[in-house]
């Protein structure tokens, strides 16, 4: 009983994380900053909002050097997601970034077993590939949106990578220890590498106007402490492989506010609607074999014959 409450409960956090990051890409539409500059902020005011609730909380601190290096690398890599993330949505539109993420089911089923030591599960596998199918259709049958798709891609196997370290993270450390320590080494990661960006990628302006401050105040207290904080606290009792192939439900969120806010549905060939039935369709499948699993093992609890 106590394991089906927490993982109830874990799936709560994880299907409110995922509507708070159905806004994500609406946020990253209306902010006009680049895709740099704006994750730079988002950063900035995160690691400052965690700073003065875990001085309010009188939360305590990383312990020793070697803590916040590895959480910050985690913060690196989901630093990185969002630069190529927003990118690919300003080189193309809210839908088709958020589409992308349908290949995070595939990424996670390669790697989480390579990385967490947990075993290859060829269900799994098959269930990605729906998604996979859903993306080579778009990509090959709408030659607009080809840039916009390969960061896309990108930013889905940074956002794996990511998903997959914070489940590494959480069975040492505290959901808040992990967020505290992610945003704030992400931020000075990002700090150091935006000379080179500034490089290859000049930035026309860097400093936010008014409305533009507002919407990255909300965007950091919402849709980042509010949805990472949710996510890591349910990786705590799901697989990273479940949260990454639920996250394929985020698109469905985003392109309708995209929709009903940017009039994207104008945009959009019949090739991206076929993309985003097989990206449904793979995650009710997922779904289906995840409650039949759940199901299982709680008449095997209940059962006299499976204590041994």
């Amino acid at each position: 009983m106590v394991h089906f409450s927490e993982t109830t409960r874990a799936f709560c956090f994880l299907h409110l994380s995922i509507l708070f990051a159905g806004f994500t890409g609406i946020f990253g539409k209306l902010i006009a900053l680049s895709s740099g500059v704006m994750v730079w902020w988002r950063m900035l005011f995160t690691a400052l909002l965690l700073i003065l609730l875990r001085r309010f909380l009188r939360v305590a601190g990383l312990c020793t050097w070697r803590d916040r290096l590895k959480i910050s690398g985690a913060g690196l890599l989901l630093a990185l997601h969002w630069l190529f993330f927003f990118g690919s949505i300003k080189l193309s539109n809210v839908s088709v970034g958020v589409a992308c993420f349908g290949m995070i089911g595939f990424f996670s089923t390669i790697l989480e077993p390579l990385l967490l030591k947990r075993k290859f599960e060829w269900l799994e596998l098959g269930c990605s590939l729906l998604s996979i199918a859903g993306i080579l259709l778009f990509f090959s049958l709408d030659l607009r949106f080809r840039t916009g798709i390969l960061l896309g891609i990108v930013s889905t196997l940074l956002a794996s990578l990511y998903t997959i370290a914070s489940r590494f993270l959480g069975r040492s450390y505290s959901t808040e220890t992990i967020l505290y320590g992610e945003m704030c080494g992400g931020f000075l990661a990002l700090t150091l590498l935006l000379p080179w960006y500034f490089l290859c990628f000049p930035a026309v302006r860097l400093l936010p106007s008014l409305p533009e401050l507002g919407e990255l105040v909300v965007f950091a207290a919402v849709c980042t402490v509010g949805l990472y904080w949710c996510q890591i606290r349910a990786l705590k009792t799901i697989s990273a492989f479940t949260v990454n192939l639920s996250y394929n439900l985020e698109p469905v969120y985003s392109i309708l506010l995209a929709m009903l806010i940017f009039q994207e549905h104008r945009e959009l060939s019949a090739s991206f609607y076929g993309c985003l039935f097989l990206l449904i369709l793979s995650v009710s499948l997922q779904s289906v074999r995840q409650f039949r699993q759940q199901g299982k093992a709680a008449v095997d609890r209940e059962s006299p014959c499976s204590a041994r």
